[in-house]
């Protein structure tokens, strides 16, 4: 392309390029597609011949030194079923014109890196590598239904309104990273629907200004730790990581704007698509504006890989996919104001971890027994700790279920005394079997009711003879008992009878059990006035 006419056209273009570049100028769409879509397809093994294909030197041509566009009309790139050979690299320049690139294939990667561009958008293009770290839109970026062969790098891009990448198909790269996003701002949303990944997918330390949805996405990494890797990711309404209803249309691939990120997600007896994540996910240190909704999800783990949620901050968290099977939930550190679960949604034993995890409210769906709670509660403290059992007893508490905050209160009780020495842990039981640690005072009033009248049965044989013949109250065999249950209150019984031989025994066995009454329904009582 060393040689051009007068008005700026080279002069060794072939016939698609002087299709393209006259298409150019009039902001018309260039379609070199076959017009069957056996051959049109960008996915298929088809040759695309030199009659479909035109230059990548040709296209960045028109895009950063295009002509100007025919009178009355805006120049833009608009191309279908067409083949680009060759590199395209527009690194560091600046694309003013509209670009829409429908249904090509690229034979080379597109260099992108320190682009700005207004609007840009490739839908069902296949592309071998695409590498826009540091790209700067003013409008869109859309990428759906595109085929990437080694992967999408977008590291630290400002995407000025929306990202959509809703079912495209993204393998590795040589660094086992299928999309790589650290640092990228989003303006708006980030839709991702439908999406498959091949390789990790990292957005450490993104900024979504909406919402980001990846409802009915398939994320896979076989090769390595994680398929979703995003600490820090900062989204303001809600992070969608769902099933997602299929019953709705998506438009077809000649739209210029598809409709795409419109998916729901699923109500109950809707035909659906899972989220799967087969790989650790981390969010750690994410801050979530509305929620982080889980419904539906999938998560195909090893003994060695998390759902790692760690100290992310959200008002509501939706765990409400499948058990993981292997793998770990943690939640350590987190902060949620609302918890909406499932009694099916966690891992068992030692498949949770919830040291820290402070949430205020509870919104289970389905049924939720408390038995299953506590078990909850069991599998994410291997090793007994006080804190996420007193934490759901507060919530308990605060949500009017009084009697439910007991038994969790009484569960940690009995789960700490597991901990104790031998001489202690008898006193335990023995707390447990009398006044159940006081959380149920009413035992202790059955108890005393008991060993009163077992008391005045007792002495009810047997009047004693006085201290002082000359100084002393009316024998009753009832008052005499319950004086000597009564460890703090005198009735004027006790001390002024000659209390001898085995009824001695009785006597001492009786203040011996009010003692141990007394202690229990005072330890219970403490426990209850510092419950709030």
């Amino acid at each position: 392309m060393t040689e051009m006419h007068a008005d700026g056209e080279p002069a060794d273009l072939t016939g698609p390029e002087q299709r393209m570049w006259q298409a150019y100028r009039t902001g018309s769409v260039c379609d070199l597609s076959a017009r069957a879509a056996d051959h049109d397809d960008p996915h298929n093994e088809e040759v695309w011949g030199p009659q479909r294909s035109v230059r990548a030197a040709v296209v960045a041509l028109l895009l950063l030194h295009g002509p100007p566009p025919e009178p009355g009309r805006v120049a833009s790139l608009k191309l279908r079923g067409v083949r680009i050979t060759g590199r395209l690299d527009l690194s560091g320049g600046i694309v003013q014109p509209y670009v829409e690139l429908q249904s090509c294939r690229f034979d080379s990667e597109i260099q992108l890196s320190e682009t700005r561009f207004g609007t840009l958008r490739m839908i069902n293009c296949a592309i071998p590598r695409l590498d826009a770290s540091r790209l700067h839109t003013e409008g869109d970026l859309h990428l759906p239904r595109c085929r990437v062969a080694r992967g999408i790098r977008l590291t630290d891009a400002q995407i000025g309104t929306d990202l959509l990448i809703s079912q495209a198909v993204v393998q590795r790269d040589n660094k086992g990273r299928a999309f790589a996003a650290d640092g990228m701002s989003v303006a708006q949303d980030f839709q991702g629907e439908l999406l498959e990944t091949y390789g990790e997918v990292s957005l450490r330390g993104a900024k979504i200004g909406v919402s980001m949805n990846l409802r009915g996405a398939r994320l896979r990494n076989p090769y390595g730790r994680r398929a979703l890797n995003a600490p820090q990711l900062t989204v303001e309404r809600t992070l969608y990581l769902t099933s997602i209803a299929l019953d709705y249309v998506l438009g077809d691939s000649g739209s210029s704007t598809p409709p795409y990120g419109l998916g729901q997600t699923p109500t109950r007896g809707q035909r659906a698509r899972r989220f799967e994540c087969q790989g650790g996910l981390r969010l750690d240190d994410g801050r979530f504006g509305d929620a982080v909704d889980f419904y539906g999800a999938r998560f195909t783990l090893t003994d060695e890989q998390e759902v790692s949620l760690r100290r992310i901050q959200t008002p509501e968290l939706r765990f409400v996919g499948e058990r993981p099977e292997q793998g770990r939930v943690v939640l350590s550190g987190a902060k949620v104001v609302k918890l909406v679960d499932t009694s099916t949604s966690w891992p068992g034993q030692g498949g949770v971890a919830i040291e820290g995890f402070v949430y205020e409210n509870l919104a289970p769906r389905g049924h939720f027994p408390l038995a299953r709670r506590l078990a909850w509660v069991a599998a994410a403290t291997p090793e007994y700790s006080p804190e996420p059992y007193e934490r759901l007893a507060a919530v308990l508490r605060a949500s009017g279920e009084d009697a439910d905050a007991r038994e969790v209160l009484l569960a940690k009780q009995r789960r700490r005394r597991a901990t104790l020495p031998p001489a202690v842990k008898a006193w335990g039981y023995l707390q447990d079997w009398t006044v159940v640690y006081g959380y149920r005072p009413g035992r202790a009033a059955l108890w005393m009711a008991v060993l009163w009248a077992a008391g005045a049965l007792l002495f009810s044989r047997h009047e004693p003879p006085p201290i002082k013949e000359d100084e002393h109250p009316t024998w009753n065999a009832a008052l005499y008992a319950l004086d000597l249950l009564l460890p703090v209150i005198d009735l004027g019984q006790d001390g002024q009878w000659k209390v001898e031989g085995y009824w001695q025994w009785g006597s001492a066995t009786l203040v011996l059990l009010g003692w141990i009454l007394a202690t229990t329904v005072a330890a219970g009582a403490s426990r209850l006035l510092r419950r709030g």
